[in-house]
This record gives C-alpha cells, structure tokens and sequence, in this order.
C-alpha cells in the first residue's frame, strides 16, 4: 500500500508539472464550480418567477367583477410546476416538460411552456449544470487525463524498471488509480459542496442530497477504474484512447438516446391530437351538460326529481342547471381520469424499459439516481399533473356550486333576455377569493430513495466488475512485462 501511494503521488506530481494536464485538472474544477453556482442562481430565479406568477394569476382570478359563475368556469386559471430545492443541481426532465397548466372548465389542457421550446435548440443537448457537467464531461476530461497512465510506463521501458524494483502490477495500477481518483473527486468537490448548501438550507432534504452525492461518488469511481483498467490491457497509448473514446461515446451519448429511443418504440405513446379525439368522440357519448334536452341528463333530471319528490325543476331546492354543470363535469373528469392513467402508465413503462437498460451503462442509472434525488424526474411530473387536475376539478366544482346554490332557476333561465335577470345572475367577487388554492405536494424523500435503491445498487454492480477488471489488468500487466 506504501508503494501505491508513492506511485499516486509521482503521477500526481507529473500532473501538475505538465501544463496539459494541470490545465486539465484545474478546467475541470472551474467547471464543475461554475456549474454549480450558475445552475443554483438560474433555478433561483426561476422559483421566483413561477412563484411571481403563481400569485399574480391567483390575484387576476379573485380580482374579476361579479359574474356568472358559469364564465368563471371557462375563464379559468394558471398553475405552474414549483421547484425544488435540489432542482438546480439536476433539472432533470424539466426543460423539456411543459411547467405551466391552463385549467378551466369541460377541458384537461396539456402542459405547455418549456425551457427547450422556449430557447434555443442547442439545449437539447444539455444545460451547463452539475449533473450534466459529471455525467458527460468529466468522464472525458478523465479520459485525457488517464488514457496514457499505464502505457506510458511500457512504451517509456520504465514499467521493467519499476517491477524489477518490487513494486507488484497491484500496487502500479492501485497507484494510478488513486492519482486519477484524486483528480476525480476534486472535480465533485464543488458539486458536494454545492449539496451540502443545499441540504443545510433545507434539512429535510439532506437524505436526498446524500443519495445523489452517492451517486456520483460511484459513478465516478467507475469511470476512474475503467480508465486505468483500459490503459493497462492496452497495447498502446493510442489503442486505450480510441477504446475509452468509443466507450465515452456509447455510455454517455449512445445508451441515453438510444434506450428512450428504443422505449418509445417498444412502448409507444399516443400523440395529445388523437388522444383528444378520442375523448372529444367519447365525451359525445357521455352527453352534453348545455344541452338541456340530452338524453343522459334527461335522464338525470328524472332521477334528479325522484330523489326529491317533485314533479318539475322549478320545484327542486336548488338551481337545476348548476346541478347538472356539477354533474356533466364529473362525468368528463372521470373520463380524463381514465385517459392520464393511459398515459401515465404508458409513460412509467417507458421509464422502465430504460432503467432495465441502464446495465448496459451507468450514465443512465446515475441520471435515474440524480433525477429522483432531484426531485425532477417522470414521478414528479406526473404528479403535478394529477394533483392539478385534482385542483382543476375541485375549482370548477365549487364554481358550480354556487351556480346551484346562488342562484334562482327562473333567473338563470332568463338571463340572456331579460337584463335585470342577468344582473341577478352575478355573484359577488367575494365568492372568487373563496375558490381552493393549488397547494403542489412534492415526492416524499422516502418515496425518492426507494426511486433511487435500484440504479444505485446498479452503479455498486458496475463498481464491483471494475474492480474485478483492475484486478484482471493488474495480472495481464505483470504476465506481459516478464
């Protein structure tokens, strides 16, 4: 072990007295820091606009005039998706999910508004943020770094000189491996840190925080085996980097695109134009709430009048019409219930068939691990659109409430002939400022690690193959230098 650290702190010092290398290192810090401290500002400032927002939308709505409650219904309302508080270290899907809902009556609108549409194509390929930094870039650096550890020492004749002096091909390739871990963990130094921040500024996330600074930990030493398992089966310097390039190539850029690829073809997802066709051509079925003389709500009035004893409308305790807006919009609800869980569990198939594939590389099970931590992945979004819906339905509810209740039948009926009717018709704004508030619940942090437990245990598998591998290159390193 002595003589591993001896051979650590040689390769270290030859780091720092080649420019190239020190300028790696060094380039690879800064951008992990820079990363860090820019991608915690930017969604900062998002969380304030979304919560600017929020609140401003909330005052639009309880400042309209009095009104039918009914236009209250299709007026509507804003949601928008919060952020947590470990979002700026992973966005995870956000970019590209929509964060905003438009919800209003008889509708169950998509979610628009996304940093991918709403920018420049070129983030497609990846936000400058800590996550994408270690996931994509700090393997490569790595690699530049490492590729030549090993063979530098064979093409150089100095590996017989050092065997010949009792060091083992184990302590040769644990040495190294400590020098590049060394460069390794100095570039998550900042992203820890910046973890660290985070889970003191908020404690209830610190298991989370923990969890993806695991994470990384193990994804990183991966790729610190590998390096050096790759420069010491190599034959040359030349062969290990072409190796480890094409490697970087297919876990880091190929695997991702093409597991979600491969996804959404095996598992493929309706597009929002023909599931909206479908329900429009269903909702026909169900009936129309408008129209007083449908068939299933001239149904409903019947067992409307039954249930209280009464021969006409004019005669029930309430305002009719409210009653079957109330009912019409719980008959649409289900239906948009059934079709989110369609999509819902269409979509965590999809999720699935890539955490299955995330065997074949690490980046995925790390951005699996990284996104869940987060608090920024397929669960969460789904989830606020549940729990928008939820809040949707519920608002419209409480409009046809008062419809119901508020107003005379007689009134209501003869509103678009009669002008004082009409003004009868108008609830108080009061009323508005009454209507539920969106309140987003979150991903508990227990349901977060029991996300994270499999990709995790994914990257521990990775870890134990490439310690078998180093252990593999140290004996093929020692049979070739006899």
């Amino acid at each position: 072990m002595k003589r591993a650290h001896l051979i650590a702190r040689a390769e270290l010092a030859l780091m720092i007295r080649s420019r190239v290398a020190l300028i790696g290192v060094i380039a690879l810090v800064l951008l992990s820091t820079i990363a860090a401290a820019s991608s915690h500002a930017h969604m900062a400032q998002e969380r304030q606009n979304r919560l600017a927002n929020q609140t401003q939308t909330d005052a639009l709505f309880e400042a309209q005039p009095a009104r039918h409650p009914h236009r209250m219904v299709h007026y509507g309302s804003y949601v928008y998706r919060p952020i947590g508080s470990l979002a700026g270290f992973d966005p995870g899907i956000d970019p590209f999910s929509g964060t905003t809902l438009y919800l209003e009556g008889h509708r169950q609108n998509s979610a628009t508004i996304s940093a991918v549409r709403e920018n420049s194509s070129l983030l497609r390929f990846g936000q400058l943020t800590p996550a994408f930094v270690l996931q994509t870039l700090a393997p490569l650096l790595l690699i530049f770094l490492g590729f030549s550890m090993i063979t530098r020492e064979r093409t150089q004749g100095s590996l017989r000189l050092l065997l010949s002096s009792g060091v083992t091909p184990g302590d040769l390739v644990l040495g190294k491996t400590l020098a590049l871990g060394v460069v390794g963990f100095a570039a998550l130094t900042p992203a820890w840190l910046a973890l660290i921040l985070m889970a003191i500024a908020m404690p209830s996330e610190a298991v989370a925080a923990a969890m993806i600074g695991l994470g990384y930990g193990l994804y990183v030493a991966i790729w610190v085996l590998g390096i050096v398992s790759a420069s010491a089966l190599a034959r040359s310097g030349q062969a290990a980097l072409l190796i480890l390039i094409g490697i970087w190539c297919f876990v880091a850029i190929i695997a991702p695109r093409g597991a979600a690829e491969l996804a959404s073809r095996l598992v493929p997802l309706d597009s929002r134009a023909a599931t909206d066709l479908r329900i429009q051509a269903e909702l026909r079925e169900l009936g129309d709430s408008h129209n007083p003389d449908d068939p299933f709500f001239a149904a409903f009035k019947a067992r409307t009048l039954a249930r209280y004893g009464v021969t006409k409308i004019e005669d029930l305790p309430f305002n009719f019409r409210g009653a079957v807006s109330a009912e019409g919009e719980a008959l649409t609800s289900r239906l948009f219930d059934k079709y989110f869980s369609k999509l819902a569990a269409t979509q965590r198939a999809q999720s699935q068939i890539v955490s299955h594939l995330s065997i074949l590389s690490p980046a995925l099970a790390v951005r699996r691990v990284s996104m869940a931590g987060a608090g920024t992945d397929l669960e969460t979004h789904l989830r606020f659109l549940q729990q928008s819906e939820a809040h949707r339905f519920a608002m419209v509810q409480y409009l046809n409430g008062l419809h119901r209740d508020k107003l005379r039948l007689a009134d209501d009926a003869a509103r678009s002939k009669d002008r004082q009717a009409e003004q009868r018709t108008r609830i108080a704004s009061d009323y508005w400022a009454k209507a539920p508030d969106f309140m987003f619940k979150p991903t508990s942090t227990a349901e977060r690690f029991s996300a994270a437990i499999s990709p995790i245990l994914k990257l521990a598998a990775w870890l134990a193959g490439l310690v078998v591998l180093a252990g593999f290159s140290a004996r093929t390193l020692g049979a070739r230098a006899l």
